[in-house]
């Protein structure tokens, strides 16, 4: 087994190298400093050990300690469990909810970043020992590469078009645009409102966005992005300050209204059209084959 010492520490450190080079604490502040990172530094690092020991195992045809492989598989299942459970108690602080759409594609992304560790390990030790060193230093910038742009998915500004749209008062119904968003009686909550609000109007650029965006979490999530970026005008027991997403009926557009403390409509643009679009909301009617079927009918 002295040959696969190399082999072995090599695809552990790829491994959880992938897996820190995979860690990011961004606006949403997602995993915590310091403790956070940790869990899920050890979390790779174990993966990393899986994956690589698998090599071996097979080569020396020990296919029995294959089986540790599901067992790993249904623990970091648990792991999705345990990043949905925290952000669901965490969420319930929040002045804008993430929303259980929102906090559902976070854990499934924790656990699938462990999957594609176990992956890159796997690949680089199996170059490692058929090739050489070199071989699988170069097997393994490539699944960092990979798994780097699987982590990446759609942005809202791939979907529609965003266009800046001050709020306005039609007696006491706030709107954005022609898109009633809801009604303000008072008339300091109307000012303040008027003073910091803020409002945009997303133009789908299909119809697969237009159902997209009609989703109730992904429009929570905007909300939820927009709101920790730019800061909001609101404390608690201040529902008149609510930020909201309304539709229109009629076309699908999205108005979305916000009370940022940070008033810079470039900016404002550009964190919306970041918004990840979450894989839970995306809807595709145009790949069903009755509205296939039926197109080609008319």
């Amino acid at each position: 087994m002295n040959e696969y010492v190399n082999p072995v520490i090599f695809g552990v450190i790829v491994g959880t190298l992938t897996r820190i080079y995979m860690l990011r604490t961004d606006y949403r502040q997602y995993p915590t400093y310091l403790h956070g990172k940790i869990i899920h530094i050890a979390l790779g690092f174990i993966a990393a050990g899986l994956g690589t020991i698998a090599v071996p195992a097979l080569l020396e045809e020990n296919f029995t300690a294959i089986t540790f492989l599901t067992v790993a598989a249904s623990q970091f299942r648990d792991v999705r469990n345990m990043e949905r459970n925290t952000l669901a108690e965490l969420d319930a602080y929040e002045l804008v909810p993430r929303g259980a759409t929102y906090i559902e594609g976070i854990a499934v992304a924790f656990e699938s970043r462990n999957y594609l560790v176990i992956f890159t390990s796997l690949l680089a030790t199996l170059s490692y020992i058929i090739f050489n060193f070199y071989i699988a230093l170069a097997v393994s910038v490539i699944c960092m590469f990979i798994s780097h742009k699987l982590m990446a998915g759609g942005k809202l500004k791939d979907i529609v078009n965003i266009e800046f749209v001050q709020p306005h008062f039609k007696d006491a119904g706030l709107y954005v645009d022609n898109i009633y968003i809801m009604n303000i009686g008072l008339k300091v909550r109307q000012e303040e409102i008027l003073n910091y609000g803020m409002g945009f109007v997303l133009s789908p650029k299909s119809f697969d966005a237009r159902s997209t965006i009609a989703n109730l979490g992904q429009r929570q999530a905007i909300l939820h992005d927009m709101s920790t970026s730019l800061g909001i005008f609101k404390d608690s027991g201040t529902p008149a300050l609510t930020p909201l997403a309304k539709r229109d009926l009629d076309d699908g557009r999205v108005a979305v209204f916000v009370l940022p403390q940070r008033k810079d409509v470039e900016k404002a643009i550009a964190i919306l059209g970041q918004v990840p679009t979450l894989e839970n909301a995306i809807r595709m009617p145009s790949e069903s084959k009755a509205i296939q079927e039926g197109s080609k009918a008319d």
